[in-house]
C-alpha cells in the first residue's frame, strides 16, 4: 500500500502492534522521518546497557498513545526506524570486552607487566568506531538524498558523530543543543578518540558547527570547564547549579528558555543523553547524576525552540538503557522522548503544524 491507503487503513486509537515503532504501518519508503538505531557501547566508562537501547525503546514504543494535544493528526507524518543492524551489535560485544579489560587496567595502576598487552587497544577501539560512525554517515546520507527527515537513537554518546559529519555536508553552518548530564568535552578520554566522553570534543572538530549551547551539565571536569571559558564563546554552557539558582530566586523556565534559544544560530542540531533527565526517569542509563530536568520541562525548551523558528535540522536521544530483568521504564520514558521530538523535527520541517 501507499503511504495514503496505509492511513485510511490505520486506527490511531488501537491497539499498537509489537515489533513496529509507535505501531505505526509506515516503513522507511512510506514515512517522512526515519530514525537510525545504533547499538553500540564500546568506550563506555561506568555501567554498560545503552547498546540495548534502541531495541529499548522500540518494543516500549507501541504502548504510547499517538495523540498529540498542539498537534493535529502527528502521526500521519509517519516515522518508522531502520533495522536494528546485527553487525553493529556484533562489533559492539566484540570490542566492548577489549575496552572493559583495558579501561580495568586504567583503573588499577597502568601495571607495566601489562603494558605490552594494552598498548595497542585505543587504536583497535577507535578503527572500530570509525567503522560505525562510516556506516551511520553512510545511511544518513542516503536518506537525506531522498528527502527524508532523519534522526538517531543510540547506543551510547559517541554514535551520533557520523550523523553530524553528514549534516556538516549538507548544512554549511549550524549550531548544537545538548541536553545532557555531562560535557563531554574530553580529549581521548581514556585514550579512545571515539569515546562517549569525547563527542562534543569531536563535533568541534567541524568547522560548520558555529556554536555549541549546553543545557543541564552538572558532571564536568575541571579541563572541560576551561575548555567552555577559553572557546571565544563558540561554547556556552547553561549549567545545572546556575539554572536551578536562576530558577530559586525567581527567574522562570520561560526565560531561561529564551536565554538557551537565544545563545542558538539559526539552524540548529539536537544531541538528547537521557541522563540530562532527573534520574528517576532513566536509572539504568550508563552514567546517571543526580539533578537534571523533567520529562516537560525539556520537552517545553523544545517546544519553545521550534515555536522561536529556528531550523530543527535533526536530532538524536542516546544513552536509554534497559534495566535489569526486562525492567521496560527506560524504555518508555525514552520512547516518549523520541517520539516528541520526531513530531517536533516534523513541525520545524513544515511537514506538520501546531495547532496552539
Amino acid at each position: 500500500m501507499n503511504k495514503t491507503q496505509l492511513i485510511q487503513s490505520f486506527d490511531p486509537n488501537g491497539v499498537g502492534a509489537q515489533g513496529t515503532l509507535f505501531g505505526l504501518p509506515f516503513d522507511t519508503e512510506t514515512a517522512d522521518l526515519v530514525i537510525i538505531p545504533v547499538p553500540w557501547e564500546v568506550t563506555v566508562s561506568y555501567s554498560a546497557g545503552t547498546a540495548a537501547g534502541p531495541e529499548a525503546v522500540l518494543n516500549a514504543s507501541p504502548q504510547l498513545d499517538l495523540y498529540q494535544y498542539d498537534i493535529d493528526h502527528a502521526w500521519k507524518m509517519g516515522i518508522a526506524m531502520l533495522p536494528i543492524p546485527e553487525h553493529i551489535a556484533e562489533m559492539s560485544d566484540k570490542y566492548r570486552a577489549l575496552a572493559a579489560n583495558y579501561i580495568n587496567w586504567l583503573e588499577e595502576g597502568e601495571s607495566e607487566e601489562e603494558r605490552e598487552r594494552f598498548i595497542a587497544v585505543p587504536r583497535l577501539i577507535d578503527k572500530a568506531a570509525e567503522e560505525m560512525n562510516a556506516w551511520v554517515r553512510e545511511q544518513t546520507q542516503m536518506l537525506l538524498a531522498k528527502g527524508k527527515l532523519v534522526a538517531l537513537l543510540g547506543g551510547d554518546h559517541s554514535t551520533p558523530r557520523g550523523m553530524l559529519q553528514a549534516m556538516a555536508e549538507k548544512h554549511d553552518s549550524f549550531g548544537v543543543l545538548q541536553i545532557d548530564a555531562h560535557a563531554d568535552l574530553r580529549v581521548d578520554y581514556e585514550g579512545f578518540e571515539n569515546s562517549h566522553a569525547s563527542i562534543m570534543h569531536n563535533v568541534l572538530k567541524l568547522p560548520q558547527v558555529s556554536k555549541m549551547v549546553q543545557v543541564g551539565i552538572r558532571d564536568y571536569c575541571e579541563a572541560e570547564a576551561n575548555y567552555v571559558m577559553h572557546s571565544g564563546g563558540r561554547i556556552v554552557s547553561f549549567y545545572d547549579h546556575a539554572i536551578k539558582a536562576q530558577q530559586y530566586e525567581g527567574k522562570s523556565w520561560q526565560a531561561i528558555c529564551q536565554d538557551i534559544i537565544s545563545a542558538l544560530p539559526d539552524k540548529v542540531y539536537v544531541t538528547i543523553d537521557i541522563d540530562g533527565l532527573d534520574t528517576k526517569l532513566c536509572p539504568n542509563t550508563g552514567t546517571p547524576v543526580a539533578g537534571g530536568f523533567e520529562l516537560e520541562q525539556m520537552l517545553y525548551l523544545m517546544k519553545q525552540l521550534v515555536k522561536s523558528g529556528k531550523e530543527m535540522i535533526g536530532f538524536d536521544l542516546v544513552e536509554v538503557a534497559p534495566g535489569p530483568d526486562g525492567d521496560e521504564w527506560d524504555g518508555n520514558v525514552g520512547a516518549r522522548v523520541l517520539y516528541r521530538m520526531a513530531n517536533l523535527l516534523g513541525v520545524s520541517q513544515k511537514r506538520l503544524s501546531f495547532n496552539d
